[in-house]
Protein backbone atom coordinates (compact mmCIF):
# COMPACT_ATOMS: atom_id res chain seq x y z
CA UNK A 1 0.00 0.00 0.00
CA UNK A 2 1.57 3.67 -0.67
CA UNK A 3 2.11 6.11 1.71
CA UNK A 4 0.76 9.28 0.92
CA UNK A 5 3.40 10.73 2.83
CA UNK A 6 6.20 9.04 1.24
CA UNK A 7 4.63 10.28 -2.01
CA UNK A 8 4.24 13.53 -1.58
CA UNK A 9 7.75 13.33 -0.12
CA UNK A 10 8.96 12.36 -3.57
CA UNK A 11 7.01 14.94 -5.13
CA UNK A 12 8.55 17.73 -3.26
CA UNK A 13 11.79 17.17 -4.26
CA UNK A 14 11.53 16.34 -7.81
CA UNK A 15 12.44 19.19 -10.48
CA UNK A 16 10.83 20.10 -13.67
CA UNK A 17 11.85 22.04 -16.35
CA UNK A 18 8.99 23.08 -18.95
CA UNK A 19 9.19 25.56 -22.10
CA UNK A 20 7.33 28.74 -21.64
CA UNK A 21 6.60 30.96 -25.00
CA UNK A 22 7.59 34.79 -24.50
CA UNK A 23 7.45 36.82 -27.12
CA UNK A 24 8.09 34.16 -29.39
CA UNK A 25 11.14 32.77 -28.24
CA UNK A 26 11.25 29.75 -26.35
CA UNK A 27 12.65 29.69 -23.01
CA UNK A 28 13.10 26.86 -20.09
CA UNK A 29 12.02 27.38 -16.66
CA UNK A 30 12.84 25.21 -13.68
CA UNK A 31 10.15 24.91 -10.75
CA UNK A 32 9.27 21.86 -8.10
CA UNK A 33 6.70 22.05 -5.10
CA UNK A 34 7.96 25.05 -2.75
CA UNK A 35 8.79 27.61 -5.64
CA UNK A 36 6.61 30.61 -6.15
CA UNK A 37 3.65 29.85 -8.25
CA UNK A 38 4.80 26.09 -8.83
CA UNK A 39 2.38 24.82 -11.12
CA UNK A 40 0.95 28.18 -12.34
CA UNK A 41 1.94 30.60 -15.36
CA UNK A 42 2.02 33.90 -12.51
CA UNK A 43 0.00 36.77 -14.76
CA UNK A 44 2.40 39.10 -13.39
CA UNK A 45 5.67 37.41 -13.94
CA UNK A 46 4.69 36.51 -17.35
CA UNK A 47 4.10 40.14 -17.62
CA UNK A 48 7.65 41.36 -16.62
CA UNK A 49 8.93 38.55 -18.60
CA UNK A 50 7.20 39.80 -21.82
CA UNK A 51 8.34 43.56 -21.14
CA UNK A 52 12.28 42.15 -20.81
CA UNK A 53 12.18 40.53 -24.11
CA UNK A 54 12.18 44.24 -25.86
CA UNK A 55 15.13 45.61 -23.57
CA UNK A 56 17.96 44.90 -25.97
CA UNK A 57 21.48 44.51 -24.76
CA UNK A 58 21.57 45.42 -20.89
CA UNK A 59 22.67 45.03 -17.54
CA UNK A 60 19.52 44.31 -15.47
CA UNK A 61 18.59 43.23 -11.35
CA UNK A 62 15.62 41.24 -10.85
CA UNK A 63 14.25 41.17 -7.56
CA UNK A 64 11.57 38.74 -6.05
CA UNK A 65 12.98 37.08 -8.98
CA UNK A 66 11.32 33.58 -8.17
CA UNK A 67 11.75 30.80 -10.79
CA UNK A 68 14.16 33.02 -12.92
CA UNK A 69 11.78 33.21 -15.61
CA UNK A 70 11.76 36.87 -15.94
CA UNK A 71 15.63 37.21 -15.60
CA UNK A 72 16.29 34.44 -18.62
CA UNK A 73 13.99 36.20 -20.93
CA UNK A 74 15.96 39.22 -20.10
CA UNK A 75 18.75 36.98 -21.20
CA UNK A 76 17.18 35.33 -24.40
CA UNK A 77 14.70 37.11 -26.02
CA UNK A 78 15.55 40.89 -24.54
CA UNK A 79 19.92 40.43 -24.97
CA UNK A 80 20.61 41.49 -21.52
CA UNK A 81 24.44 40.62 -21.00
CA UNK A 82 24.62 41.17 -17.03
CA UNK A 83 21.98 39.93 -14.86
CA UNK A 84 21.80 40.12 -11.18
CA UNK A 85 18.94 37.93 -9.40
CA UNK A 86 17.77 37.64 -5.61
CA UNK A 87 15.34 36.17 -3.55
CA UNK A 88 14.43 35.74 -0.16
CA UNK A 89 13.17 32.49 -0.48
CA UNK A 90 15.78 29.18 -1.18
CA UNK A 91 13.69 27.03 -3.08
CA UNK A 92 13.24 29.78 -5.83
CA UNK A 93 16.76 30.45 -5.78
CA UNK A 94 17.20 26.80 -6.12
CA UNK A 95 15.03 27.10 -9.54
CA UNK A 96 16.26 30.19 -10.66
CA UNK A 97 19.45 28.86 -10.79
CA UNK A 98 18.92 25.79 -12.57
CA UNK A 99 16.83 28.08 -14.92
CA UNK A 100 19.80 30.08 -15.80
CA UNK A 101 22.03 26.74 -16.58
CA UNK A 102 18.57 24.66 -18.69
CA UNK A 103 19.12 27.74 -20.46
CA UNK A 104 22.84 27.93 -21.29
CA UNK A 105 22.66 31.48 -19.83
CA UNK A 106 26.56 32.84 -18.28
CA UNK A 107 27.11 35.88 -16.42
CA UNK A 108 23.94 35.27 -14.18
CA UNK A 109 24.19 36.00 -10.28
CA UNK A 110 21.35 34.42 -8.16
CA UNK A 111 21.71 35.43 -4.73
CA UNK A 112 19.65 34.10 -1.46
CA UNK A 113 18.43 37.25 0.22
CA UNK A 114 15.70 39.91 0.18
CA UNK A 115 16.70 42.62 -2.44
CA UNK A 116 20.25 43.81 -3.48
CA UNK A 117 22.19 44.36 -0.06
CA UNK A 118 24.22 41.24 -1.07
CA UNK A 119 25.33 42.99 -4.92
CA UNK A 120 28.40 44.81 -5.68
CA UNK A 121 27.81 48.75 -4.18
CA UNK A 122 28.78 50.71 -7.39
CA UNK A 123 25.93 48.67 -8.91
CA UNK A 124 24.08 50.66 -11.87
CA UNK A 125 22.24 48.45 -13.80
CA UNK A 126 20.16 49.98 -16.95
CA UNK A 127 16.73 48.07 -15.99
CA UNK A 128 15.48 46.85 -12.48
CA UNK A 129 12.23 44.41 -12.45
CA UNK A 130 10.04 43.81 -9.25
CA UNK A 131 7.47 40.75 -8.25
CA UNK A 132 5.57 42.77 -5.83
CA UNK A 133 5.01 40.98 -2.65
CA UNK A 134 1.92 41.12 -0.31
CA UNK A 135 3.98 42.83 2.61
CA UNK A 136 4.59 46.30 1.77
CA UNK A 137 7.32 47.08 4.13
CA UNK A 138 9.42 44.53 2.37
CA UNK A 139 7.87 46.00 -0.84
CA UNK A 140 8.82 49.52 -0.01
CA UNK A 141 12.51 48.36 0.46
CA UNK A 142 12.65 46.40 -2.63
CA UNK A 143 11.85 49.84 -4.30
CA UNK A 144 14.29 51.89 -2.27
CA UNK A 145 16.91 49.32 -3.38
CA UNK A 146 16.06 49.06 -6.91
CA UNK A 147 16.04 53.23 -7.46
CA UNK A 148 19.97 53.01 -6.16
CA UNK A 149 20.83 50.17 -8.20
CA UNK A 150 19.66 51.81 -11.38
CA UNK A 151 21.30 54.79 -13.18
CA UNK A 152 20.22 57.85 -14.00
CA UNK A 153 17.94 57.08 -16.98
CA UNK A 154 17.52 53.50 -16.14
CA UNK A 155 13.53 52.07 -15.75
CA UNK A 156 11.86 49.87 -12.79
CA UNK A 157 9.14 47.88 -13.95
CA UNK A 158 6.81 45.93 -11.11
CA UNK A 159 3.64 44.01 -11.57
CA UNK A 160 1.73 42.52 -9.20
CA UNK A 161 -2.21 41.33 -9.07
CA UNK A 162 -4.60 44.05 -7.44
CA UNK A 163 -5.84 41.43 -4.51
CA UNK A 164 -2.15 41.74 -4.03
CA UNK A 165 -2.16 45.27 -3.25
CA UNK A 166 -0.71 46.29 -7.04
CA UNK A 167 -2.24 49.34 -6.77
CA UNK A 168 -0.80 51.14 -3.58
CA UNK A 169 2.37 49.40 -4.81
CA UNK A 170 1.99 51.71 -8.16
CA UNK A 171 1.41 54.65 -6.22
CA UNK A 172 4.65 53.61 -3.77
CA UNK A 173 7.10 53.46 -7.26
CA UNK A 174 5.19 56.81 -7.66
CA UNK A 175 6.79 58.47 -4.73
CA UNK A 176 9.62 57.24 -5.04
CA UNK A 177 10.64 57.99 -8.80
CA UNK A 178 8.69 61.38 -8.85
CA UNK A 179 6.06 59.76 -11.34
CA UNK A 180 5.07 56.47 -12.98
CA UNK A 181 2.83 54.93 -15.99
CA UNK A 182 0.97 52.25 -15.97
CA UNK A 183 2.19 49.81 -18.69
CA UNK A 184 -0.24 46.92 -18.82
CA UNK A 185 -3.31 45.30 -17.18
CA UNK A 186 -5.26 42.49 -17.78
CA UNK A 187 -7.21 39.90 -15.63
CA UNK A 188 -6.10 41.71 -12.37
CA UNK A 189 -2.85 42.33 -12.75
CA UNK A 190 -1.04 45.46 -13.86
CA UNK A 191 2.55 46.02 -15.16
CA UNK A 192 4.22 49.64 -14.42
CA UNK A 193 6.71 51.35 -15.16
CA UNK A 194 8.87 54.63 -13.82
CA UNK A 195 12.50 56.18 -14.89
CA UNK A 196 15.31 57.01 -12.37
CA UNK A 197 15.73 60.80 -13.38
CA UNK A 198 17.52 62.60 -10.38
CA UNK A 199 20.01 60.77 -7.62
CA UNK A 200 18.18 61.22 -4.71
CA UNK A 201 14.25 59.72 -4.40
CA UNK A 202 11.52 62.05 -4.75
CA UNK A 203 9.55 62.85 -1.24
CA UNK A 204 7.68 59.27 0.07
CA UNK A 205 4.12 60.55 0.00
CA UNK A 206 3.36 57.46 2.08
CA UNK A 207 6.53 57.56 4.78
CA UNK A 208 9.44 55.81 4.55
CA UNK A 209 10.21 52.69 7.11
CA UNK A 210 12.54 52.29 8.93
CA UNK A 211 13.40 48.62 7.61
CA UNK A 212 14.54 50.47 4.67
CA UNK A 213 18.20 49.90 5.88
CA UNK A 214 18.25 45.86 5.32
CA UNK A 215 20.72 45.89 8.74
CA UNK A 216 17.96 47.10 10.76
CA UNK A 217 15.71 44.41 12.82
CA UNK A 218 12.61 44.59 14.53
CA UNK A 219 13.37 43.51 18.39
CA UNK A 220 10.84 41.38 19.61
CA UNK A 221 10.52 40.40 23.54
CA UNK A 222 8.50 37.39 24.71
CA UNK A 223 8.33 34.48 27.45
CA UNK A 224 7.95 31.20 26.65
CA UNK A 225 8.06 28.75 29.34
CA UNK A 226 9.58 30.74 31.94
CA UNK A 227 12.47 32.06 29.64
CA UNK A 228 13.00 35.69 28.43
CA UNK A 229 13.75 35.86 24.68
CA UNK A 230 14.86 38.85 22.59
CA UNK A 231 14.13 37.70 18.67
CA UNK A 232 14.99 39.77 15.71
CA UNK A 233 12.99 40.26 12.68
CA UNK A 234 12.50 41.70 9.60
CA UNK A 235 9.53 42.47 7.23
CA UNK A 236 8.24 39.37 5.03
CA UNK A 237 9.29 37.16 7.86
CA UNK A 238 6.66 34.56 9.54
CA UNK A 239 4.42 36.95 11.68
CA UNK A 240 7.57 39.13 11.58
CA UNK A 241 5.77 41.53 14.35
CA UNK A 242 5.17 39.91 16.95
CA UNK A 243 5.43 35.94 18.17
CA UNK A 244 2.16 33.84 17.00
CA UNK A 245 0.10 32.49 18.89
CA UNK A 246 0.97 28.96 17.16
CA UNK A 247 4.21 28.92 17.68
CA UNK A 248 3.56 30.33 21.39
CA UNK A 249 1.18 27.40 22.35
CA UNK A 250 3.51 25.09 20.84
CA UNK A 251 6.51 26.66 22.67
CA UNK A 252 4.77 26.25 25.93
CA UNK A 253 3.60 22.60 25.23
CA UNK A 254 6.76 21.07 24.27
CA UNK A 255 9.08 19.32 26.00
CA UNK A 256 12.88 19.62 25.99
CA UNK A 257 15.07 17.92 28.52
CA UNK A 258 18.58 18.43 29.55
CA UNK A 259 20.93 17.42 26.91
CA UNK A 260 18.93 16.58 24.21
CA UNK A 261 19.01 17.89 20.70
CA UNK A 262 16.53 19.52 18.78
CA UNK A 263 15.68 20.25 15.69
CA UNK A 264 14.06 23.64 14.67
CA UNK A 265 12.29 22.62 11.28
CA UNK A 266 11.02 26.05 9.50
CA UNK A 267 12.02 28.00 12.44
CA UNK A 268 11.05 31.54 11.79
CA UNK A 269 12.63 34.40 14.48
CA UNK A 270 13.82 31.19 16.04
CA UNK A 271 11.42 31.18 19.21
CA UNK A 272 10.99 27.62 19.65
CA UNK A 273 14.83 26.87 18.81
CA UNK A 274 16.30 29.21 21.38
CA UNK A 275 13.76 28.05 24.09
CA UNK A 276 14.90 24.26 23.21
CA UNK A 277 18.28 25.70 23.45
CA UNK A 278 17.70 27.27 26.89
CA UNK A 279 15.83 24.05 28.17
CA UNK A 280 18.39 21.53 27.10
CA UNK A 281 21.31 23.52 28.22
CA UNK A 282 23.90 21.12 26.42
CA UNK A 283 22.41 20.19 23.95
CA UNK A 284 22.68 21.02 20.15
CA UNK A 285 19.94 22.67 18.71
CA UNK A 286 20.24 23.74 14.69
CA UNK A 287 17.23 26.06 13.72
CA UNK A 288 16.54 26.00 9.61
CA UNK A 289 14.55 28.02 7.71
CA UNK A 290 14.40 28.90 3.61
CA UNK A 291 13.79 32.51 4.24
CA UNK A 292 17.02 34.45 4.23
CA UNK A 293 16.44 37.28 6.37
CA UNK A 294 14.70 34.90 9.21
CA UNK A 295 18.15 33.13 8.92
CA UNK A 296 19.55 36.53 10.01
CA UNK A 297 17.35 37.19 12.50
CA UNK A 298 17.92 34.27 14.09
CA UNK A 299 21.32 34.79 13.88
CA UNK A 300 21.72 38.02 15.68
CA UNK A 301 18.77 35.73 18.31
CA UNK A 302 21.33 33.18 19.03
CA UNK A 303 24.37 35.85 19.67
CA UNK A 304 22.11 38.55 21.65
CA UNK A 305 21.36 35.06 24.16
CA UNK A 306 24.77 33.85 23.38
CA UNK A 307 23.56 30.39 23.12
CA UNK A 308 26.73 28.20 22.36
CA UNK A 309 24.90 25.36 21.72
CA UNK A 310 22.50 26.71 18.86
CA UNK A 311 22.95 27.73 15.26
CA UNK A 312 20.77 28.03 12.31
CA UNK A 313 20.88 27.41 8.37
CA UNK A 314 19.35 27.96 5.80
CA UNK A 315 17.36 25.15 4.14
CA UNK A 316 14.34 24.28 2.00
CA UNK A 317 12.90 21.92 4.88
CA UNK A 318 15.29 19.49 5.73
CA UNK A 319 17.62 19.50 2.66
CA UNK A 320 20.65 21.35 4.43
CA UNK A 321 20.43 18.90 7.58
CA UNK A 322 22.44 16.06 5.50
CA UNK A 323 22.02 12.74 7.35
CA UNK A 324 22.01 14.33 11.27
CA UNK A 325 19.83 12.75 13.51
CA UNK A 326 18.08 14.80 16.57
CA UNK A 327 15.97 13.65 20.09
CA UNK A 328 13.07 16.30 19.26
CA UNK A 329 12.28 18.30 15.97
CA UNK A 330 9.50 20.88 16.70
CA UNK A 331 7.87 22.79 13.95
CA UNK A 332 5.17 25.44 12.86
CA UNK A 333 4.95 24.23 9.05
CA UNK A 334 3.40 26.56 6.46
CA UNK A 335 0.74 25.31 4.58
CA UNK A 336 -0.10 28.27 1.84
CA UNK A 337 1.19 28.86 -1.29
CA UNK A 338 0.11 32.34 -2.27
CA UNK A 339 -3.37 32.95 -0.43
CA UNK A 340 -4.52 28.94 -1.51
CA UNK A 341 -4.17 26.00 1.37
CA UNK A 342 -0.94 23.90 0.16
CA UNK A 343 -0.61 20.17 2.21
CA UNK A 344 2.58 19.50 -0.27
CA UNK A 345 5.11 21.53 1.82
CA UNK A 346 4.06 20.64 5.53
CA UNK A 347 3.76 16.68 3.98
CA UNK A 348 7.42 17.35 3.55
CA UNK A 349 7.73 18.89 7.10
CA UNK A 350 6.23 15.76 8.52
CA UNK A 351 8.50 13.35 6.31
CA UNK A 352 11.76 15.47 7.27
CA UNK A 353 10.74 15.58 10.72
CA UNK A 354 11.03 11.33 10.17
CA UNK A 355 13.83 11.42 8.64
CA UNK A 356 15.97 13.62 11.05
CA UNK A 357 14.92 11.74 14.41
CA UNK A 358 16.36 9.21 16.10
CA UNK A 359 14.92 6.37 16.97
CA UNK A 360 12.50 6.72 20.53
CA UNK A 361 12.89 10.47 19.34
CA UNK A 362 9.60 13.22 19.55
CA UNK A 363 8.31 14.87 17.07
CA UNK A 364 6.30 18.02 18.03
CA UNK A 365 3.98 20.04 15.78
CA UNK A 366 1.31 22.49 15.78
CA UNK A 367 -1.44 23.67 13.43
CA UNK A 368 -4.76 25.18 12.78
CA UNK A 369 -7.01 22.78 14.14
CA UNK A 370 -8.90 22.13 10.70
CA UNK A 371 -5.58 21.05 9.02
CA UNK A 372 -5.39 16.88 8.68
CA UNK A 373 -2.30 16.24 9.90
CA UNK A 374 -3.11 13.21 11.37
CA UNK A 375 -2.94 10.72 9.36
CA UNK A 376 0.09 11.68 7.22
CA UNK A 377 1.79 12.06 11.00
CA UNK A 378 0.40 8.45 11.69
CA UNK A 379 1.77 6.82 8.59
CA UNK A 380 4.95 8.28 9.34
CA UNK A 381 5.46 7.19 13.06
CA UNK A 382 2.51 4.69 13.32
CA UNK A 383 0.67 6.85 15.78
CA UNK A 384 0.07 9.91 16.89
CA UNK A 385 -1.36 12.13 20.15
CA UNK A 386 -2.69 15.04 20.23
CA UNK A 387 -1.09 17.26 23.09
CA UNK A 388 -3.62 20.43 23.13
CA UNK A 389 -6.70 20.94 21.05
CA UNK A 390 -7.05 24.64 21.35
CA UNK A 391 -9.88 26.90 19.80
CA UNK A 392 -7.67 27.68 17.07
CA UNK A 393 -4.66 25.34 17.12
CA UNK A 394 -3.49 21.81 17.60
CA UNK A 395 -0.25 20.50 19.21
CA UNK A 396 0.36 16.93 17.65
CA UNK A 397 3.13 14.51 18.88
CA UNK A 398 4.89 11.50 17.89
CA UNK A 399 7.63 9.18 18.77
CA UNK A 400 9.59 7.67 16.00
Amino acid sequence: MTNPSETASNRYRVWQTAPLSIAGTRVLVATKPGVFAHGLADPASLMLAEQMATTGRSSSVHLNCGNGMVAAAAAIAGGASVLWCSDRSLPSVQAAERTMAANGIAGATVVHAHGTHAFPRALAADVVTIRVSTDKVAFQQLLWEAFHALRIGGRCYIAGATDEGVKPAVRLLESFFGAARLEAQHSGHRLAVATKSQVAPASLTEGASPFLDPDQFRELSATVQGIPLTLYSRPGVFSWEHLDEATQTLGNVMEIRAGESVLDLGCGAGALGLTAAALSGTGRVLMVDADADAVRGVARGIAKAHRTNADVRASDVGSAVGDERFDVVVTNPPFHQGKATDLTVPLQFIADAHAHLRVGGRLYLVANRTLPYEQAIADQFGTVRTLHDGRRFKVLSATR
